[in-house]
């Protein structure tokens, strides 16, 4: 039954194949060309009205035209220039009209540079307390990041020399022991901010309720600055010959340094190199065995 059947197959397909194909050339030409006609809007007429009847406007008369584009007005955009000189004329006060200047567009262009912040003092603030001071030269301290200059004077500088009886002494060491000796390693307290810097400040220091200018001032370990509040106490210490004013302190009671001492000889029995570079065995030890 298959052989049939495969046989029909092929006999239908070619046929199938040959209608599809007349039948495309027949709807090729049976196909008509639609035209169309023209009307003559002068020849055509509305009955009863004659041959002389105004025609009918078209669907497409209510569409307007585009406009023709007009040149654009140069006159209001143009400014005065000088064709032979590649910059703008001289122009007369007259001509020129100063305008007001426009609104920040916000708040932050009228601030100006940042401006250091203002430290405020409690009112029972008294000053800063500098623990551990270190006296550099007689006026001068140093201690916790700062280097504070007593007020009120010139102090004294450590490698300052002073002249008596035509002797020259070291006053300017002394005057720094003095002071160290004052201090003691107590707390001072400046009238410094509690911020520390780098340079030094100059201000009133004290030490309990001792006034350390005044003290430097009263006892010639520093010169009263001019115009300053421990005036009459340096010149009471000038009159009277006090510190740096004063005569060079003697030192002829102090003892006399020990004289240097030659080394001692090496033990004879030592295991340390002689001067020659030798080591010398102990005699009181056998000889090492061969």
């Amino acid at each position: 039954m298959r052989i049939p059947h495969l046989a029909l197959a092929l006999v239908a397909v070619p046929a199938m194949a040959a209608m599809v194909v007349a039948g495309g050339r027949s709807l090729k030409g049976s196909e008509s060309v639609v035209t169309v006609d023209q009307i003559d809007p002068a020849a055509e007429t509305i009955p009863g009205q004659g041959a002389e009847a105004a025609p009918e406007e078209s669907a497409n008369s209510a569409i307007l035209a585009p406009a023709a584009p007009q040149p654009p007005n140069l006159a209001a955009h143009s400014r005065a220039i000088d064709p032979e000189v590649v910059a703008p004329p001289d122009l007369t006060d007259e001509a020129l009209e100063r305008v007001e200047p426009r609104a920040p567009l916000s708040d932050l262009a009228l601030a100006g540079p940042p401006k250091p912040p203002k430290l405020k003092m409690p009112d029972d603030w008294n000053g800063t307390k500098l623990f551990q001071p270190v006296a550099t030269a007689a006026g001068l301290i140093e201690s916790k990041g700062y280097a504070v200059a007593v007020s009120g004077i010139d102090a004294v500088k450590a490698d300052e020399t002073c002249g008596d009886e035509g002797k020259s002494w070291a006053c300017g060491a002394r005057a720094r022991t003095a002071f160290r000796a004052f201090l003691r390693g107590r707390t001072v307290v400046c009238t410094v901010t509690p911020e520390g810097g780098r340079d030094t400040i100059t201000a009133e220091c004290r030490v309990g309720n001792k006034d350390v200018g005044e003290w430097l001032a009263e006892n010639g370990w520093a010169r009263a600055a001019q115009g300053g509040p421990y005036v009459e106490a340096g010149d009471k210490a000038r009159a009277a010959k006090k510190g740096i004013f004063g005569a060079a302190p003697k030192l002829g009671g102090l003892p006399a340094l020990p004289a240097a001492t030659a080394p001692a000889p090496a033990a004879p029995n030592s295991i340390l190199p002689a001067e020659d570079g030798a080591v010398t065995p102990p005699t009181d030890q056998p000889a090492p065995a061969q």
